[in-house]
């Protein structure tokens, strides 16, 4: 039988899986909450430098981490470190957190299980599964019933300045959400509990989607009215996906929705709004991605979304609107045209049959009641 870890104590061993952006800010953020923070590469020459200087030689470049921070790797964490860890946090793409739990799960202490927190934002190609479902894959129902998620309005640069910063914090068990709510929460950094863990990896997900649509309609010189009514209907699309999923319509308004969306869909350092501006301004995709400097993962996200979309037969224009535009050659300014004169429709609305895939993953957790 699984056993949860108890409540951490005020100062926790904290290994960080992701060296990148914000792996790297949230380390800097833990570290200079006074917790022991282990930060893990996957390359020596970033452990090297990190260790020496206590900078980031590839992201926030003029920022000095807290000396609380040490790199650990290349190789991957061994079983003894693991188990000396009071809190695993993930915070790799979404596309590498699969085959990066497969090679950890078997270090895994199940007796004495850290608490497991996951900060990236997306949908797994090919699967289109949730991070939680594949948690459960690789890891089990029980182990994925305990794992924590953070997400919502949260630029790394603004982390590190120490800048006012609110986040929704969700686990399947409230007391791992509350716990991870404890680890982070100070008075810079503010935390808000949830039970829907579904519905925070969808709106931390999809809304890197639309955040490429308002990048677009900026690139391509629209103005206040496109962007205001772009990043609502993408809220009412968003919260609609959502729901028919089998996520609550509330977590949308909440800061992992509603917070992360106009974050996202209004600033020029957000990566996805970037790759939607230079493609307004006539850039081509691949050498965007090139030249970006650091993963958008709202462009890998639409090809998991697409499906989830066409399963669910769920309307989505604008999501539609951004893969096609991406991954079938549809000409910008005609898919434009085309989203500005469908026929009149009704404003909000939810689908009336929802919840299946939200079932079937409760069903995989051992949870269908």
């Amino acid at each position: 039988m699984l056993s949860l870890p108890s409540t951490p104590p005020p100062k926790s061993k904290i290994l960080v899986l992701g060296a990148g952006n914000f792996g790297s800010c949230l380390a800097d953020h833990l570290g200079n909450s006074d917790h022991e923070v282990f930060m893990w590469s996957r390359e020596a020459r970033f452990v090297e430098y990190f260790n020496k200087h206590h900078r980031n030689p590839d992201y926030l470049k003029d920022h000095e981490f807290s000396t609380n921070i040490r790199v650990v790797g290349p190789e991957i964490p061994s079983r003894a470190m693991m188990k000396q860890m009071d809190v695993l946090l993930f915070a790799i793409p979404t596309q590498g957190v699969r085959e990066t739990l497969i090679k950890l799960q078997h270090s895994f202490d199940r007796a004495n299980l850290p608490l497991m927190i996951f900060v990236n934002k997306g949908i797994e190609t090919g699967t289109h599964a949730l991070t939680l479902e594949i948690i459960a894959d690789t890891c089990g129902s029980e182990i994925a019933r305990a794992a924590t998620f953070i997400s919502g309005p949260s630029f790394a640069t603004e982390i590190v300045r120490r800048q006012p910063t609110s986040v929704s914090v969700a686990s399947l068990t409230e007391s791992q959400a509350r716990k991870a709510s404890e680890i982070f929460h100070q008075p810079w950094f503010r935390c808000y509990t949830g039970s829907d863990p579904i519905g925070l990896e969808l709106a931390g997900a999809l809304k890197n989607v639309y955040a490429i649509a308002t990048g677009l309609a900026d690139g391509l010189g629209f103005e206040n009215n496109t962007r205001a009514g772009l990043i609502t209907r993408g809220l009412a699309e968003m919260t609609r996906i959502g729901t028919a999923y089998g996520a609550s319509p509330l977590t949308f308004l909440g800061l992992a929705g509603v917070g992360d969306l106009f974050l996202t869909c209004s600033s020029p350092t957000s990566r996805n709004y970037t790759v939607g501006y230079r493609l307004g301004k006539g850039e081509p995709l691949e050498d965007i991605i090139k030249t970006l400097g650091s993963v958008a993962e709202g462009v890998t996200t639409v090809k998991g979304l697409k499906k989830i979309i066409d399963e669910m037969q769920v309307s989505a224009p604008l999501a539609n609107g951004i893969y096609a535009l991406l991954y079938e050659g549809k000409d910008l300014h005609e898919g434009i045209q085309e989203l500005m004169c469908r026929p009149p429709s009704r404003e909000l609305d939810l689908p009336e049959k929802a919840g299946e895939p939200a079932k079937r993953l409760m069903q995989k957790l051992g949870l269908d009641t």
